[in-house]
């Protein structure tokens, strides 16, 4: 299992509230067999309105691996291609103002942090990315801060959550195979499971 205690990357802004799952990856995305791909896809509808103006193309970010956001973020349907597509681009933790329940669940479920902040600690980290697209970001979830130049600002996130990442217990998927002996021990002993077969 992998701890996440802290991560230290360049950071991308992505301003604007209610930020949906279909804008994250059209909806046209995800008969994809696998996730491999996706990344080249995320904000494909905004980036071609935007005609290459939008902040996932700007060549300053494309090294990015924090994504910076606003209120509700990853709201709208629960299609975990979302996350997914932010994970193929290079997203690695992302720090908003708040997120949508079931994209925070499918975050978590990848490794991926999303912690929050305050609106105007999320609004000052954005507008110092923009001035210095170079500016690298540490979110540290032991000591719940996030920390940028000569600035660090409280973050939050679930302390069950948080406790997940700092012991590497996020990965309910891969704590189930490596207790596949206790798994199928339990099981020979449920009536059910034995009636079964």
């Amino acid at each position: 299992m992998t701890i996440v205690q802290t991560h230290t990357g360049r950071a991308l802004p992505l301003t604007g509230n209610d930020i949906d799952t279909d804008r994250i990856i059209p909806a046209r995305f995800l008969r994809c067999v696998t996730f491999d791909g996706l990344g080249a896809h995320a904000f494909e509808d905004d980036r071609q309105q935007l005609n290459g103006q939008h902040a996932f193309d700007h060549p300053a970010y494309q090294e990015a691996t924090v994504l910076v956001v606003n209120r509700n973020f990853g709201c709208g349907s629960s299609r975990e291609h979302a996350p997914q597509a932010l994970a193929k681009w290079g997203i690695q933790a992302l720090i908003g103002e708040s997120f949508a329940e079931i994209f925070f669940g499918n975050c978590v479920a990848m490794g991926i942090p999303c912690v929050t902040a305050a609106s105007e600690d999320v609004t000052r980290l954005q507008e110092a990315i923009a001035a210095d697209p170079q500016l690298t970001v540490t979110v540290d979830l032991a000591n719940l801060t996030a920390s940028y130049g000569d600035q660090s600002m409280a973050i939050a996130i679930g302390e069950g959550v948080r406790q997940m990442f700092l012991a590497g217990t996020w990965d309910a998927c891969g704590q189930l195979v490596a207790q596949a002996e206790q798994v199928k021990s339990v099981a020979a002993r449920l009536p059910y499971v034995a009636w079964s077969k």
